[in-house]
């Protein structure tokens, strides 16, 4: 790299931007210094405490007519960038700045007048100076990271308590869903009276949420048609390809945008909240702890599945 090359990339975002030898540069709108107070980091000491992340953002775009017409519809809309950032601030807890920046330029780019973008984000509290990562992305290169579509998303998910799992009827049950032919998630509730019980209560929801992940676990060995998954590309990918997928729960909760309040052991509330996270429509389950008071049946110890799946 230059030294003229090394001068750019420290520059402006415009003059980054105009650093590109064009006979006709695009016009160009920008956000900057856009400063918002969130949780993020990859290490331990940045979970549960948010910090300042400023954000800026310059996007080639398509000339307009309006500066003939004074048209707003004509443009791309400085609301664009904005949301941008909060749409994929609000969907997922993200470790690294890398990952939020390229989110955020892939949904730009999704507007169909954005030609090219640039991101910074920059961690304002993580040292004695600002701490970040720029990037540019543009059309062909990019990669849209839209939430689960409501078409894709698990269309079911079906809780079964760990108890079950020595059931005789297990194959014949997952046999069942798989003949159903429709997106699913399986959940397998654990028996907390074996999960230690501990005095902090960070530690205990990383205790609790291990013992779903060995719950699942214990199902995916007892029947190699269940895959555990813990992320929301993997479940997209499960309900496309009509893989039966068994829910690990740490990643998501861990990094929602939005801690889940209740306690992880609440399986009514924590089968509801994954429910909203995923978009999935209809909830049932096999086994005998009640999870809700309503879309719930059982199934019971019983060779063909009994459950009616309510909305």
């Amino acid at each position: 790299m230059g030294s003229k090359d090394l001068a750019t990339a420290f520059d402006t975002l415009e003059a980054r931007a105009a650093s590109r030898d064009v006979m006709d540069p695009p016009d160009r709108i920008a956000l900057r210094d856009h400063i918002v107070e969130i949780e993020i980091g990859a290490f331990q000491s940045e979970r549960g405490k948010t910090q300042r992340v400023c954000f800026d953002v310059v996007v080639e775009v398509v000339a307009p007519d309006a500066a003939q017409s004074d048209d707003v519809d004509a443009i791309l809309s400085y609301d664009t960038l904005t949301e941008a950032i909060a749409f994929e601030l609000a969907a997922e807890r993200v470790n690294l700045l890398e990952t939020l920046a390229a989110r955020i330029a892939e949904r730009i780019l999704l507007a169909p007048k954005a030609l090219r973008v640039f991101v910074r984000v920059q961690k304002l509290d993580r040292g004695p100076g600002a701490l970040g990562v720029e990037i540019v992305r543009d059309r062909l290169r990019a990669v849209a990271h839209p939430p689960l579509s409501e078409a894709n998303a698990p269309g079911l998910i079906v809780v079964i308590d760990e108890a079950r799992l020595s059931s005789a009827y297990l194959a014949g049950w997952i046999t069942q869903l798989e003949a159903m032919r429709r997106p699913l998630v399986i959940m397998v509730a654990p028996d907390f009276a074996q999960t230690p019980v501990v005095g902090n209560a960070a530690a205990q929801r990383r205790v609790d949420l291990l013992a779903y992940e060995q719950a699942a676990w214990g199902l995916a060995a007892k029947d190699g048609r269940c895959i555990v998954m813990d992320s929301r590309t993997e479940l997209d990918h499960a309900a496309k390809t009509g893989v039966v997928a068994v829910w690990a729960p740490s990643k998501l909760v861990l990094d929602a945008a939005t801690t889940p309040a209740f306690h992880i052991r609440d399986l009514s509330r924590l089968v509801r909240w994954f429910q909203k996270e995923i978009s999935a429509v209809h909830v049932a389950q096999i086994g005998a702890t009640a999870v809700g008071d309503e879309g719930l049946c059982h199934g019971g110890d019983k060779a063909v599945l009994n459950f009616k799946v309510a909305v």
